[in-house]
């Protein structure tokens, strides 16, 4: 069983949960590690990746905010256990756990922070709405996909992947590519979508 917390920290975002929990379920049970990717894994994931727990029914509990327990089947969960945290943000505030815990404060796209297995904490995944819209703007692609795309991305990091050395990077773009491919052909794709901009209030007209 895995756990799911999820924070929607963006003004415009909609965001359906259960799909979203479906699709990391659905991850966490059928996403196969490539013979080629296992060089590049971190060794407790090659470890997970051997493992063949029995299987475990889910059920649900519910602690602070919003939260769920997504279900495995047969096959080893590609991340450690424990609780999961999703968190949908602003670019500032992106920025800014960029500037507090890396020492950049540049906007970037998604950020991981590792988990504690041990005390039941699998990971965080903090991605940003904005640059997700922006990039699908520019590149003519999906927002929904591009957003599925960093939660994956993040995902992929919690399970082992890293993206610092070209070899790693091409292995990593590869792997989020099967994981899209995954969700599309089961139609678990999050629907992902913006609410429209809100409209300035015209200024009254001054009556003579």
């Amino acid at each position: 069983m895995r756990e799911l917390a999820i924070a929607n920290r963006h003004p415009r975002l909609r965001l359906d949960r259960r799909a979203l929990a479906r699709a990391l379920a659905h991850l966490d049970a059928h996403f196969r590690f490539t013979p080629a990717d296992l060089p590049t894994l971190s060794p407790a994931t090659k470890r997970r990746a051997k493992a063949r727990p029995a299987l475990v029914a889910p059920s649900a509990r519910a602690i602070g905010h919003w939260s769920l327990v997504i279900g495995h089947s047969e096959s080893s969960p590609a991340l450690p256990a424990g609780e999961l945290s999703v968190s949908f943000l602003t670019d500032p505030a992106l920025a800014k756990l960029h500037a507090d815990y890396l020492d950049d404060p540049t906007t970037t796209d998604v950020i991981t922070f590792e988990g504690d297995e041990s005390i039941g904490h699998a990971g965080d995944i903090c991605v940003s709405v904005d640059t997700a819209l922006a990039y699908s703007k520019k590149h003519d692609v999906p927002f929904a996909e591009e957003l599925a795309r960093y939660v994956i991305h993040g995902w992929l990091h919690l399970a082992g992947y890293d993206d610092l050395q070209p070899r790693k990077k091409r292995r990593m773009r590869a792997a989020e590519d099967r994981a899209l491919k995954l969700l599309r052909a089961a139609d678990l794709l999050p629907p992902f979508s913006l609410k429209p901009l809100a409209r300035a209030k015209a200024a009254p007209r001054s009556v003579r």
